[in-house]
């Protein structure tokens, strides 16, 4: 039973298939249309990260000699095969639901639209954001014998540049600035609203940037890099070596290349000549590439009708009774998530940062966010003289940096910090207060 290649399937094309049943959640229709929206940024999200780590991850295995079989029958070479063949199929059906959605959004006055179908007067107002706001941010890189191929942040959004002068033709890269929406609202009244997406804009008025030369062609491409950390786990300083692998992480080597179908031959020529990828991990998008930044869309105020309607979590009765938090614990369990607001577990910690007869606060932490109200009581409470121990697990995916900024204020704030442990990764979120109650401690 346990040697027979077909009692089971592989990981990683498990992990796809599950992949395909988020992205599913955007074609059923009894899922109001903007949740829809977010299943497919959601879809676009993994994907990434399963570029980033998985996929990055075989193809080692594979370069280094390592192409046994696993218990699923399936070598290194034959399994990168099966993933491209899959996520191609995978990505049409992504963006084939998303074009459906824009279509539907329509019924609704939302309207996804290309600059040359917008109103005279949503014209006029988008030339004028590109030259106030856009324009200046901006900064074209040419590439020829005096300037090389730069090198591109993982998962940023570039676009190619196809430029003539006369007979000389040369390429140059503009790179889409994240510090600035992607989805632009065009405000020019009435009830249906226009967007636009920020390297159309650029595009558009792109010549701009290039004085005196003449543009040929132009498209979006994007990188994804290998942003797998090989930390050693046998080595003495497990913060240093995070850090070590952080700044490898930064160049990694590509893994995936999008480019968007419109794109002629001369620059998908230029793109390969610079970027090491095989066929295989070339990716033609029929839409917007990076689609990660529509659950944010999704999320914006307005347009509640075609949303989930907000469940609110419900208060504990006891919790609801006028009495400290401490008395009330000793009666009992008291919350069972996620029906249950987690906010008590928020005043919990605060109310024993600030209890006098709290002695400690042991907590572990896998992600921070940024103004979180637990880490500024958990540094309260040291501020306080109590023990405060804190195990921030440095290795928490795509968080290292994040986590090794908080142990550092944690440290500074007085704080006992343990960065995680060695082959291990601690994902259990456990909070311990150690308090004194008439003559004994709990």
């Amino acid at each position: 039973m346990f040697d027979i290649p077909e009692n089971f399937i592989n990981r990683e094309l498990s992990w796809l298939k599950f992949n395909t049943r988020v992205l599913q959640e955007a074609a059923e229709k009894r899922n109001p249309l903007l949740e829809r929206l977010k299943f497919i940024s959601i879809a676009s999200s993994n994907l990434d990260k399963f570029f980033m780590v998985r996929v990055i991850g075989i193809r080692h295995k594979y370069q280094i000699g390592i192409n046994s079989a696993d218990e699923s029958g399936l070598t290194a070479q034959q399994l990168l095969q099966e993933i491209s063949q899959y996520t191609h199929q995978m990505v049409k059906m992504q963006y084939k639901h998303l074009s459906n959605i824009m279509n539907e959004l329509e019924d609704y006055n939302i309207s996804f639209t290309e600059l040359g179908a917008l109103p005279d007067k949503g014209k006029v107002w988008v030339e004028k954001y590109f030259y106030e706001v856009v324009y200046p941010v901006l900064t074209p890189m040419a590439v020829d014998a005096s300037h090389p191929f730069p090198f591109l942040a993982n998962r940023s959004l570039n676009l190619a540049v196809l430029l003539t002068k006369g007979r000389e033709k040369s390429t140059a890269l503009v790179q889409v600035p994240t510090v600035l929406p992607r989805i632009i609202a065009v405000p020019i009244g009435g009830r249906k609203k226009y967007f636009v997406f920020l390297e159309d804009v650029i595009m558009k008025f792109c010549k701009k940037l290039f004085y005196g030369y003449s543009i040929k062609a132009s498209a979006a491409f994007r990188i994804t890099r290998d942003a797998d950390l090989p930390i050693d786990e046998e080595t003495e300083d497990l913060l240093k070596e995070v850090k070590k692998s952080l700044r490898q992480r930064k160049r990694g080597q590509p893994v995936r290349l999008e480019i968007h179908k419109t794109m002629g031959n001369a620059l998908r020529k230029f793109l390969l000549e610079n970027i090491p990828v095989n066929d295989s991990n070339i990716y033609e998008i029929s839409g917007p590439l990076d689609v990660t930044c529509l659950s944010h869309f999704a999320g914006i105020p307005g347009f509640e009708e075609i949303k989930f309607q907000p469940v609110i979590p419900a208060l504990s009765v006891e919790l609801q009774e006028d009495e400290d938090i401490f008395s009330i614990i000793n009666k009992g369990d008291l919350l069972h998530h996620p029906y249950y607001s987690f906010e008590p577990v928020v005043e919990f910690v605060r109310q024993a940062a600030a209890d006098p007869s709290v002695l400690a606060i042991k907590q572990t932490l896998y992600r921070v966010g940024g103004n979180s109200p637990i880490v500024q009581a958990l540094a309260l409470a040291a501020e306080n003289g109590k023990q405060v121990t804190v195990l921030v697990e440095v290795k928490a995916r795509f968080d290292e940096e994040n986590n090794i900024n908080w142990a550092r204020r944690f440290e500074a704030a007085g704080c006992h910090v343990i960065y995680g442990m060695v082959g291990l990764k601690t994902h259990a979120k456990i909070t311990l207060v150690v308090r004194r109650e008439a003559a004994s401690i709990k």
